[in-house]
């Protein structure tokens, strides 16, 4: 294992890990690849889940055997639990207190421990609590596979299977990060704390942005699909749109196009005032299109009615007649080129743009080598193995992280002197360190823009952190990018507009820099450096500035693409999510949810945060914490990301017919024409035996039993079937929608983040100040013991605090009305919150 003498940020730290499955394993992995001591804790029969990722997952790790339903198991789990700094467990809530692993009375002995439980569902969760929360399951419940996405909806395709673990992904990572705060803090306070985050409240934290409601959105911002879906419902029509048909109602630059080599290029332009022109540059065609009377609106966050023109470039949506004329040209010019000769052109050019890659060819891709987004292990079991880099990383210890320990098997006496040989360094309790939150008296500068990095920003704030948000004095988004996305991630925030390119703006900027104490950017490498924030630039205006960087690409070590802009969707394209949706190189699809891997990521950077300011309470060390979309594609694939001499066809569930895995997990339609998600496993068949109407089950040839269990369910109403599996402790789940659950599970804002509300909790605005009356989901999956969770203000209008923030930096009035007047800094883009 790691020495004493190791760069890594949470070198002696020490974890006992009971997790099994993804979750539990997946945030001891992410504090191991950051250089805690890990021991996991197994049972005798192995891991609960038999398949290779577990190879990945427990990388990094002593693995233990221990039986806990013995004395003797029971008693070892204890003595490592003595030693541990961080335990961690993923079980339905109080099973391991009921097999002798209470967390609360561990704390009550020893105050600095830290506890992280990941259940399925809440523990405040009265009806879910007691559920078999296998992955599915936890998904249906919580509408991520009724909906999967404007595209299946006009396709009639709902409910869709999709065999990514986006609970356990969003739950590990923002599990992990809350760990690392409360580490931090206790670096501070002396004292620990006892942490739950429900897998259930996780992935509704990760579909923030779907399911929140606007009433009376302004139609500008409403999208063809959204506008035939409305239609059709109006019109009584179905929804049976082909794939093709379906393309034509998606805008010319966000959609995939066939290239000369038959591989599909995917486009992500459409609100950056910039991309979409290089795009059409690029390609050729803009000087055409204009001439055509092409148009580009200079101010958009005007009202729609007073724009010169109805369409403007580099503005999301376009109208369907310039989406047409202008998708039918790409077309053409597309077919000219291959998609690795695109690749290069976009990439050099600035604009975002990727090849469509499947899983595989990424697994081995030669960027995803050399840059340390995929790294080689000498697994015990399967040899030299291919398996994902450190999601999260120090830019000065990122290279030790890319040659992380395999897992190795040991009897309990080493674990135990393992873990006994490390000391654990903490100033005594005291009562006189105030601190609410874990982050109470930590400034944050947010740099950021589109949804990872101000995620990242807007969840540090929860905890504490003073977060101030400072974007450009003209916006370089459309405001369908920034005002509706802000919504979400501009939570608990102060807003700032400054043109730090100018002479004022770039002095405010500095100022900035100086008075926090972390900074959050998502920029590539050379556009960092440009700006002063590259590490030996930053030293010298804030040499106690801590600076976290999110990006696209990067991996640890710089490789062709590290300095490539995009966005989620072009890591689904390159590591192979939208050809698995879809199902062929000629029908990708985005997997539907918005930020599919940019929320994640985002919690990755608040990791990448705490692991920073650890790092400076505990070693005393200024550092740099990285992270990108790419690197967490691993983490969202990890059930199957990885390669091995003799491993089997990459074969996980593809396409968008497929509906589970085989006839026991998987969608079955009932009698009250709502879905069901049967969750089951071979050795669950002989508990068929006590469900009414399926006692025949366990009796039938594996080939009968899909058309068995279809007609069987016919009989009865979802929600009995579902009583009738759940009584039997079978995994079956009614497939919900977001719109029930928010609509179930709201309230009026009453200053409360929602973690006392079980496992799905809402608050309603009626007087949010974008004038609209807003519906969102609460600040929750994260529930403490000791410290504070605040319920993060709602997003103020851009430039709001502009003038406040001056006056404190130490500007006069007439100051700053001179740097307004020169239009270096200003307090609004537009005259409403949000443009009609």
């Amino acid at each position: 294992m790691r020495t004493q003498f190791s760069k890594l940020p949470l070198t002696g730290v020490k974890v006992v890990d009971f997790g099994q499955y993804i979750a539990g394993p997946a945030v001891a992995m992410l504090l191991g690849d950051l250089g805690a001591t890990v021991v996991h804790i197994d049972p005798p029969e192995g891991a609960m889940w038999d398949s290779p990722a577990n190879a990945t997952l427990n990388r990094n790790k002593l693995i233990v055997t221990l039986d806990l339903k013995t004395g003797d198991g029971l008693e070892k789990a204890r003595l490592l639990c003595a030693e541990a700094d961080i335990i961690v467990e993923n079980f339905r809530p109080g099973k391991l207190a009921t097999l002798g692993v209470d967390f609360a009375e561990m704390r009550e002995a020893r105050p600095e421990l830290i506890t992280i439980s990941l259940p399925g569902f809440a523990s405040n969760d009265m009806e879910k609590r007691e559920q078999r929360a296998f992955e599915s399951i936890i998904a249906a419940s919580s509408g991520v596979f009724t909906d999967m996405g404007l595209n299946r909806v006009l396709m009639g395709l709902n409910p869709s299977f999709s065999p990514l673990p986006l609970a356990s992904a969003y739950a590990s990572q923002i599990a992990a990060s809350a760990t690392v705060l409360a580490l931090q803090s206790r670096q501070i306070t002396g004292l620990g704390d006892q942490i739950e985050v429900p897998l259930a409240a996780a992935v509704m934290e990760g579909l923030c942005y779907n399911s929140i409601k606007v009433e009376n959105m302004p139609e500008r911002y409403l999208t063809q699909r959204e506008v035939e879906i409305e239609r059709r419902r109006l019109e009584g029509l179905p929804m049976n749109l082909s794939y093709e048909d379906l393309q034509e109602l998606l805008d010319p630059f966000f959609r995939s196009y066939m290239c000369k080599d038959g591989r599909m290029f995917y486009v992500v332009c459409p609100s950056h005032k910039n991309h979409a022109r290089r795009c059409l540059e690029v390609l050729g065609i803009y000087d055409e299109l204009v001439e055509d009377g092409l148009t580009s609106e200079e101010d958009t966050y005007k009202p729609w009615s007073e724009w010169e023109h109805r369409t403007s470039l580099g503005v999301y949506p376009m109208p369907k007649d310039w989406a047409d004329k202008i998708s039918a040209r790409m077309k053409e010019v597309f077919m000219t080129r291959t998609s690795h000769e695109w690749k290069k052109m976009f990439g050099r050019g600035h604009i975002p743009g990727a090849a469509q890659r499947w899983l595989q060819e990424w697994v081995h891709d030669e960027f995803a080598e050399t840059s340390g987004l995929m790294i080689d292990v000498n697994d015990p079991v399967y040899g030299e193995m291919t398996q994902p880099g450190p999601v999260v990383w120090m830019e000065e210890s990122g290279e030790e992280a890319l040659e992380p320990e395999p897992r190795l098997w040991v009897g309990f006496d080493e674990a135990l002197k393992t873990l006994k040989k490390i000391r654990t360094e903490l100033p005594d309790p005291s009562d006189t360190v105030s601190q609410k939150g874990w982050l109470s008296g930590v400034r944050v500068l947010d740099l950021c823009n589109v949804i990872a990095g101000p995620h990242s920003a807007s969840y540090l704030a929860r905890f504490g952190a003073e977060v101030i948000k400072l974007d450009p004095s003209e916006p370089m988004y459309d405001s369908w990018n920034t005002i509706i996305y802000g919504l979400s991630q501009m939570r608990g925030k102060r807003s700032i507009l400054a043109d730090i390119t100018s002479r004022h703006g770039r002095q405010v900027f500095e100022d900035l820099v100086k008075s926090v104490d972390v900074i959050v950017w998502n920029a590539p490498d050379n556009q960092i450096k440009k700006m002063g924030l590259d590490a030996e630039s930053l030293r010298k205006i804030n040499p106690d500035a801590l600076f976290c960087k999110l990006d696209c690409f990067s991996g640890v070590r710089r490789g062709t693409r590290t300095d490539y802009i995009g966005y989620d969707d072009l890591v689904q394209a390159t590591t192979g999510v939208m050809l698995r949706f879809g199902g062929a190189m000629d029908r990708p699809e985005e997997h539907a949810h918005v930020g599919t891997i940019d929320v994640m990521c985002g919690f990755g950077g608040a990791l990448g945060v705490a692991a920073a300011l650890y790092q400076k309470y505990r070693h005393g060390r200024i550092g740099r914490g990285r992270t990108s979309l790419n690197a967490n594609s691993g983490l969202l694939q990890v059930p199957f990301a990885y390669d091995f001499k003799g491993r089997s066809l990459y074969d996980e569930p593809s396409g968008p017919e497929t509906n589970g895995y085989d006839a026991l997990t998987r969608f079955y339609s009932t009698a009250s024409g709502r879905h069901i998600l049967l969750s089951a496993y071979e050795a669950d068949l002989p508990r068929f035996r006590d469900v009414e109407g399926l006692e025949e089950l366990p009796d039938l040839p594996e080939e009968d039993r899909a058309a068995y269990l279809a007609t069987a369910f016919q009989a009865q109403r979802a929600s009995e079937w579902v009583d009738r599996l759940r009584a039997a402790d079978i995994g079956a789940a009614v497939c919900e929608y977001l719109d029930a659950l928010r609509a179930e599970n709201s309230r009026e804002a009453d200053g409360t983040p929602g973690t006392d509300n079980g496992s799905y909790s809402f608050s309603i605005y009626p007087d949010h100040p974008s004038g609209h009356e807003v519906t969102q989901l609460d600040p929750y999956a994260v529930r403490t013991t000791r410290s504070m969770v605040t319920a993060v203000r709602p997003s103020e209008k851009f430039g709001t605090s502009t003038r406040s923030i001056l006056k404190e930096l130490g500007y006069a009035d007439q100051a700053i009305e001179a740097m307004i007047k020169s239009g270096g800094v200003s307090e609004s883009w537009s005259e409403e919150y949000l443009p009609s």
